[in-house]
């Protein structure tokens, strides 16, 4: 497979496929990021952040050397460096192929994972077994109890967003009505969304409106976040930038990509309550 060719098109997206009954890696199907990097101007050879894109997997099995079932839940970290970012349907698939394979021992699972994802991100990929704790609430403060008409819902509007260079600022503010779609069945994405920075004060009505002008755009979670730090930096102007987003879960798996500037600190690994 020529991964570097891939498009959402390509994969088992919005098509019937059978449950797999064997270990398979090659149902990892890897897409590349710079396509959609490069419809919202970010150069190959300058990304303007750091990042990674964390899964957390609530249904991984497997055999043990005996044959008995083995079940555990699993981090996995893909960095945002990476060539290419996994398709979230074939992720599914491939941990399920894991249910009738057997195993030596729980650290060889980890190994083959990190292994096959890895091959097909193009980078190092981290996974251990567990999970990050739940967060009691959003981070910062919340823009949803904003009193705002809001007539625009796709595609996003980047010219919404405004901020006050003569206040300077540093906070988080979040927003649980982020919503998008899936560019190739459609089927709608939600997350909570956490926005940290330092710079000119953001008008956080107009942010709410970039924000839900997200609804009915259909873009994979990662690029979503992408666009919102670019379209954010862009516009606003902060000197440092943190955007995560907590997407809520889909067969048994959920996603948080996270991009900031180099000196902002990694966000604290937690789950939304929605997750």
């Amino acid at each position: 497979m020529d991964r570097m060719n891939n498009t959402p098109q390509d994969s088992s997206l919005g098509r019937e496929v059978a449950y797999p009954a064997h270990y398979d890696p090659t149902l990892l199907f890897p897409i590349p990021r710079q396509g959609a990097r490069d419809e919202i101007g970010i150069a190959a050879d300058a990304l303007p952040f750091v990042g990674h894109d964390r899964w957390h997997a609530y249904e991984l099995s497997w055999l043990d050397a005996r044959g008995k079932p083995r079940v555990a839940t699993a981090t996995l970290t893909v960095p945002c460096t990476s060539p290419c970012l996994i398709e979230s349907k074939s992720l599914k698939l491939y941990l399920n192929s894991l249910n009738s394979t057997r195993f030596n021992s729980d650290a060889a699972v980890l190994e083959r994972v990190a292994t096959d994802l890895s091959a097909r991100a193009g980078a190092d990929v981290g996974v251990v077994f567990g999970l990050p704790p739940m967060a009691e609430a959003p981070e910062g403060e919340s823009l949803d109890g904003l009193d705002v008409e809001i007539d625009h819902y796709g595609p996003p509007r980047a010219e919404f967003l405004a901020a006050d260079p003569e206040v300077q600022v540093e906070e988080t503010l979040s927003s649980e009505l982020l919503k998008s779609n899936c560019p190739v069945t459609g089927q709608p994405d939600w997350a909570t969304v956490a926005i940290r920075y330092r710079g000119p004060r953001i008008d956080r009505v107009e942010l709410l409106r970039y924000l839900v002008s997200f609804r009915d755009h259909a873009e994979f979670h990662e690029q979503c976040v992408e666009r919102i730090f670019h379209d954010v930096l862009m516009h606003c102007r902060p000197s440092s930038l943190s955007v995560e987003a907590r997407y809520t879960r889909r067969g048994g798996l959920d996603i948080n990509p996270w991009r900031a500037t180099g000196d902002m600190d990694v966000p604290p690994m937690m789950r939304d309550m929605r997750q």
